[in-house]
């Protein structure tokens, strides 16, 4: 699994950074699904190594234009390169109609390829290797935050073993691979566990903006592996957070260390912390870093691969801290 920032800037583009969307590749599947898509993402894409022709799903947060003003024009650029591909969109009540005026005002045919999905607190898509699900952040308007899980799967399989057991390969041979019992013909019952290395858990990422701090973006991102969180503001400027209904850099790091991920990567930055402004991003990164350390700094076409998990011994999870507790400060308002 691959995390590709195709913009990280909010509101607005600089010349450094576009706007919101997130790739999220899929490559043993040679799939890749978007998360938002602001304005200039298909030229994002073209100068990325994603290919267009392998998007299959795309995830909207919410209405606002920095987050959707993109998506028309990239389906219409779809259509005409003739991909073929279907899409499924997700998103919160109000896109579908958004499309429909793009494309009737337009004159642009979608076309039956084209399924546009409205989305409500919960699980949202599943299929055999993943599950996403969705939940209510604090916005101005109706906003989501997605959080997207790997399903656990049995390690690697020991043919050599299970042929000094007489096993005979074939169909046997799948489902002990997905960790079943079978009865073989002599009457044995064998256990798909017992022919397994460690179980690989599940990767989980959680994707949080826009949104103020709050109890939904938790929640989205219990023990993710890596939460991708807006941080549009620095902390000294969290009057305007809160009159914008967006994040600071250290509630960002709030969320991440109440959620107990390993990763925060921040992303959705303000133009006004950009270089040779008195705060640039290197403060918001000091700031989260003091609440979370394991925390690092989005910027465009910076890709991120998410490592995956094994199951721990039990000696590995005797030497584990407790869970810290869910209660967090809350930022006030001045």
């Amino acid at each position: 699994m691959e995390i590709t920032f195709l913009g990280t800037s909010s509101g607005v583009p600089t010349r450094s950074r576009n706007v919101s969307s997130i790739a999220l590749r899929l490559p043993q599947r040679a799939e890749v699904w978007l998360f938002d898509c602001g304005e200039g993402t298909q030229h994002q894409l073209l100068r990325s190594d994603i290919k267009t022709s392998q998007l299959r799903r795309i995830f909207i947060t919410h209405l606002h234009g920095d987050h959707i003003f993109g998506l028309m024009g990239l389906l219409a650029s779809c259509g005409l390169a003739g991909s073929g591909q279907d899409v499924d969109i997700y998103g919160p009540s109000g896109l579908a109609e958004y499309l429909r005026a793009c494309a009737k005002y337009s004159y642009t045919h979608l076309g039956d390829r084209v399924r546009v999905h409205t989305i409500a607190p919960g699980r949202v898509h599943e299929e055999e290797d993943f599950t996403v699900s969705c939940g209510l952040l604090k916005h101005r308007v109706p906003a989501y935050g997605y959080r997207i899980e790997e399903k656990d799967r049995p390690g690697r399989f020991d043919v050599e073993r299970a042929t000094a057991l007489g096993i005979p390969p074939g169909p046997i041979y799948g489902k002990l691979k997905k960790g079943e019992t079978v009865t073989l013909d002599d009457g044995r019952r064998i256990s798909g566990a017992d022919l397994c290395g460690e179980t690989e858990i599940g990767r989980k990422i959680a994707y949080c903006t826009d949104t103020i701090f709050c109890d939904g973006a938790i929640e989205l991102a219990e023990n993710a592996d890596v939460l991708i969180h807006e941080a549009t503001f620095a902390h000294q400027d969290s009057q305007l957070a809160f009159e914008s209904l967006h994040s600071t850099s250290t509630m960002a790091a709030q969320v991440a260390l109440a959620a107990r991920v390993k990763l925060l990567l921040m992303t959705h930055f303000s133009p006004r912390y950009f270089p040779g402004n008195s705060l640039d991003v290197s403060n918001l990164l000091e700031e989260a870093r003091a609440i979370f350390p394991n925390t690092k700094l989005a910027y465009d076409f910076l890709t991120h691969e998410v490592p995956r998990n094994r199951e721990m011994s039990e000696v590995e999870k005797s030497s584990i801290a407790p869970p810290l507790p869910k209660t967090v400060v809350r930022p006030r308002k001045n």
